[in-house]
């Protein structure tokens, strides 16, 4: 089956296309040439130079095509011009989407992220029911999300074959960027996460979620979303798991939210005002930090059949994974066990 996969080169995606290329897929992955490619390093692929604001190009990227996989995102929670990321997540949907109508797209499977989901209340799970609007979006990168899934949503009304699916906050090998997930990771690894404040996230590894998107292909309803969630986790419970990880001294001082508040309110003033930079401290990451991001993906595991592993082993292969790859300094303990590992193979 000839495959594409926009964002193929990025976190989820360039697992995604490794686990279609062990398929025996054909897969075809969409790339500006800017990109860097280092993640499908190896990997038997078709380089698709173009944008997802050109349209032509979305036209000859998608012909052929039996199933296409849209993982492209514009992830900032800071831009100095915010259209830039409507035009890429809410524009470039809607074009690509119009793309696989034209070419008869056989299923289309697109990114969302649980972002742009509901949460009822204090530490409750949301779900794909849970109620939500544009008004509950902090930050733009969250409203075009929730503007982008609602494009795809019409578009499968208008009888385009898509499916929906919402990560929760994948973890694993391969966060080149990194993440905003593998920034509290390598921030930690480095010492520079003195303290922790009150709030909770969904850890998946990310190889799950790349086998989440296949199960959607093939088993999802079209015009439905599904949560492609893991282990519900506070903050500080990351943080201890990454201490036992990494043998490095726990964080054990809880900041109080405001003086989260005036530190990146003070950081994004001096960053936007007079640095003209992206703030260290994104306002809109703190103002997520308000609420715990727990969610319930009962349907994709009645409906598709997705059961996510462990987010302890996927945590302990990306400190490894960082490490390896100089985004943090090898601790005593990581050094010894990569030893151990190393004599039993010989």
């Amino acid at each position: 089956m000839r495959i594409l996969v926009t964002g193929g080169a990025g976190f989820v995606g360039s697992h995604l296309v490794k686990q279609l290329a062990e398929r025996g897929d054909e897969v075809c992955v969409l790339v500006r040439s800017s990109t860097d490619r280092r993640n499908l390093c190896g990997c038997s692929v078709e380089y698709i130079e173009g944008d997802l604001r050109s349209s032509e190009t979305l036209l000859e990227a998608v012909k052929g095509c039996q199933w296409v996989f849209h993982c492209a995102a514009d992830y900032r929670l800071w831009a100095a011009n915010p259209q830039e990321i409507y035009d890429s997540n809410v524009q470039g949907t809607r074009s690509l989407l119009e793309a696989c109508r034209q070419a008869g797209t056989q299923r289309v499977v697109v990114t969302s992220s649980v972002a742009a989901v509901g949460i009822p209340g204090p530490r409750q799970p949301g779900n794909e029911e849970t109620p939500v609007s544009l008004n509950d979006m902090v930050g733009h990168y969250k409203r075009s999300k929730f503007l982008a899934e609602k494009v795809a949503m019409e578009a499968a009304q208008a009888g385009i074959p898509a499916v929906v699916v919402n990560p929760s906050t994948p973890i694993g090998d391969f966060d080149s960027k990194p993440t905003a997930t593998g920034k509290i990771i390598t921030d930690f690894l480095n010492g520079k996460m003195p303290a922790y404040v009150q709030t909770g996230l969904n850890l998946v590894d990310v190889r799950d979620v790349a086998k989440g998107h296949i199960l959607a292909a093939e088993r999802g309803q079209i015009g439905r979303r599904y949560i492609l969630g893991g282990e519900d986790m506070t903050l500080k419970q990351i943080l201890d798991s990454l201490a036992e990880i990494s043998g490095l001294p726990r964080v054990n001082w809880q900041m109080p939210l405001w003086v989260a508040y005036a530190a990146a309110g003070a950081d994004t003033f001096l960053c936007e005002k007079i640095l003209r930079c992206a703030p260290h401290i994104p306002l809109e990451g703190v103002k997520m930090a308000r609420k715990y991001m727990f969610f319930d993906w009962t349907r994709a595991r009645e409906e598709l059949g997705y059961q996510p592993g462990s987010a302890q082993e996927a945590l302990k292969r990306a400190v490894q994974w960082f490490m390896d790859n100089g985004y943090a300094p090898i601790t005593p303990k990581l050094a010894q066990v990569h030893k151990h590992s190393c004599l039993e193979k010989s």
